[in-house]
């Protein structure tokens, strides 16, 4: 189940507020996690409550929405959609990283953009927020124990609006792709940011090989090795794909399958 957007509402203006309050309670993503009426109390909400998403005003007497930004540092704010009546102020909110900028008084259709917005950015946060965790807990799988534990046991890939963990064990093969690698899983295919010497370091080499610059293998995948040209080989593996072994890479496989060729 998707978590709802956790949103604060800063406005010193109590109408304001509920303006703002009435749209977003309408919206089934979202939840209300408090309403503010000065920057201070703003500053403390917003780090005790830790929102998705801040509706602010940026004209508040004592600390303005500017002032919030300034306190917590840009690099801490949730996403921001600043609340004016002003629009003298709207070149330095984009400055200042919000994501959008509301007029005072704006009309549905508007507020719907900018939570549609908001919705996507947070999307795209929590997707490279989830990416970087998974990447560190397998960094941290690989660099524990021996080489029993420390080979890749998962990739992270990115599949259009989602992060897609897929397990090596399902690997068939790895083929390289311009700046990626195509990852081969039966007939689906993923496209990894990666290099094929980077996954050669980190693959069990009892069960995965380089066979030629463009082509790693999983062993356990191969059905036949047809004799071609010069001692060469071509691979065969399960599923139909026939693949080059070069002269370079022949030793390897002839370690990784026991026998020589």
């Amino acid at each position: 189940m998707i978590p709802p957007i956790r949103v604060l509402i800063v406005d010193d203006e109590p109408p304001a507020r509920e303006n703002l309050r009435v749209l977003l309670e309408a919206e089934p993503d979202v939840e209300i996690v408090g309403e503010r009426g000065s920057g201070p109390r703003a500053v403390e909400a917003i780090e005790s409550l830790a929102p998705d998403l801040v509706f602010l005003d940026v004209q508040m007497p004592g600390m303005d929405g500017f002032g919030v930004i300034e306190a917590l540092g840009a690099e801490r704010m949730p996403v921001v959609v600043f609340v004016t009546a002003y629009d003298r102020y709207a070149l330095r909110a984009f400055e200042a990283r919000a994501l959008d900028y509301l007029l005072k008084p704006f009309d549905d259709r508007r507020f719907a953009e900018a939570l549609s917005r908001a919705r996507e950015r947070i999307r795209e946060q929590g997707e490279s927020d989830l990416a970087r965790r998974l990447a560190s807990l397998l960094e941290d799988r690989r660099d524990v124990g021996d080489h029993g534990d420390r080979w890749l046991t998962h990739l992270t890939v990115r599949e259009r609006d989602r992060v897609v963990v897929l397990k090596v064990d399902e690997v068939d093969r790895f083929e390289a792709a311009g700046d990626y690698v195509e990852v081969h899983v039966g007939r689906r295919r993923h496209l990894l940011d990666d290099t094929m010497k980077s996954l050669e370091e980190r693959l069990d080499p009892r069960r995965f090989v380089r066979i030629h610059r463009s082509h790693i293998i999983r062993v356990d995948r191969i059905r036949e090795l047809h004799p071609f040209f010069h001692g060469d080989y071509v691979v065969v593996l399960e599923g139909g794909a026939e693949l080059r072994l070069s002269r370079g890479r022949r030793e390897a496989l002839e370690q990784a399958l026991g026998r020589a060729l």
